[in-house]
């Protein structure tokens, strides 16, 4: 377990006027209680977290709750588990706590625990406080950041949730200790999502720094876990409620989802699905003359490098997945609505994208 120091901490504000808040990167900070729990304004907290992470380090996270009024509640771990009677069981677990309206939910773990614990949050008394504590790359570079709540239905993923921003972020790099070698390939998708949006020397920065980055090391890692977060806090705080910029950042995710969904949640992790779907939104790219076949080789180039698949799973049907893709909460007017680019760091929204030319980059990728 690592000691913090000043140092060794990145602190990054996500500016929101009065809900703005701080995303602390670094070792050792689910111990730094000093810098935390003064973040808790009522006496009930309630601990959100899943069944692979708690044993590992709720203990450290119920030390900082010394003389509240806490407990805990867990999920199984996995997508499939981020279900509207996990939301329920949550409320009602805040209801045994006689949680008032200062309580606090904390979530622990990873993507699925955060959005389901801040959803919970938003949900209860019309909304109370939550902090993320992200324990996996994916959720530290993307989804413990900018508010966005959730879960899934059988329909699509994602298509009920609330905007409701946390009070802050503690991303403490020891939990990536115990993070599978999937999981953690997973997180650097989101990680080159950022720079491929609109980053480009961040983009050459992960191509000349990805051996130290799969050997997980320290500097190289907070450094590009800080890069990414400072460009999405900057998207975010331009763009709170997805109304335009902030939209961007779907990159490859009304592909990745439809993979996702497509595989009932146990075929790809999220950061999989992620990866396959900036390539083959580069693919459509390139088809519609947007982008260079060179583009197109340099994502495909540095994801593979990365150990992230780029290829859609065998038996996946590509009608299916356009069917999917037509549930996106992007698409406007019945048209699909997708995050396509002119090239690595130049993004855009490209409305009204013709269904034949997306199905033919589906089929193209399923031979």
């Amino acid at each position: 377990m690592s000691t913090p120091t000043s140092s060794s901490i990145r602190t990054i504000d996500v500016a929101l006027g009065s809900r703005s808040y701080p995303v602390w990167i670094g070792p050792g900070l689910l111990t730094d209680t000093s810098r935390w729990r003064a973040m808790l304004r009522g006496r009930h907290a309630l601990v959100i977290s899943n069944t692979t992470v708690a044993p590992l380090y709720l203990d450290r996270v119920a030390a900082g709750l010394d003389g509240l009024h806490w407990s805990s509640f867990l999920i199984d771990d996995g997508e499939a588990h981020k279900t509207f009677a996990n939301v329920g069981r949550a409320l009602e677990a805040l209801a045994q706590l006689g949680a008032t309206r200062d309580a606090c939910v904390v979530a622990l773990g990873g993507g699925v625990v955060g959005d389901l614990a801040g959803f919970s949050a938003a949900c209860w008394m019309r909304g109370i406080d939550f902090i993320q504590m992200p324990t996996t790359l994916l959720s530290m570079v993307d989804s413990s950041v900018g508010g966005k709540t959730g879960v899934n239905l059988p329909a699509g993923k994602n298509l009920v949730g609330a905007f409701h921003q946390p009070r802050a972020v503690v991303a403490d790099i020891d939990t990536l200790a115990t993070l599978p070698d999937r999981e953690y390939r997973a997180g650097l998708a989101e990680v080159v999502k950022g720079a491929a949006i609109g980053d480009p020397a961040f983009f050459t920065w992960l191509e000349q720094h990805a051996a130290a980055l799969n050997a997980r090391e320290t500097a190289p890692l907070i450094e590009a876990i800080a890069r990414k977060v400072q460009y999405k806090a900057g998207v975010v705080a331009r763009d709170e409620t997805e109304q335009g910029e902030r939209a961007l950042l779907n990159l490859g995710h009304t592909f990745g989802h439809a993979l996702e969904t497509a595989g009932k949640y146990t075929v790809l992790l999220h950061g999989e699905g992620v990866a396959i779907g900036m390539l083959l939104a580069a693919k459509l790219s390139e088809r519609l003359g947007m982008s260079e076949a060179g583009d197109t080789a340099r994502m495909h180039r540095l994801l593979e490098t990365l150990g992230l698949p780029t290829a859609i799973p065998a038996g996946m049907d590509p009608a299916q997945l356009l069917a999917l893709m037509r549930l996106d909460k992007k698409n406007l007017a019945g048209t699909l609505r997708l995050i396509l680019w002119r090239g690595v760091g130049r993004a855009e929204i490209v409305s009204g994208v013709s269904e034949d030319d997306v199905l033919a980059v589906l089929e193209a990728a399923t031979r």
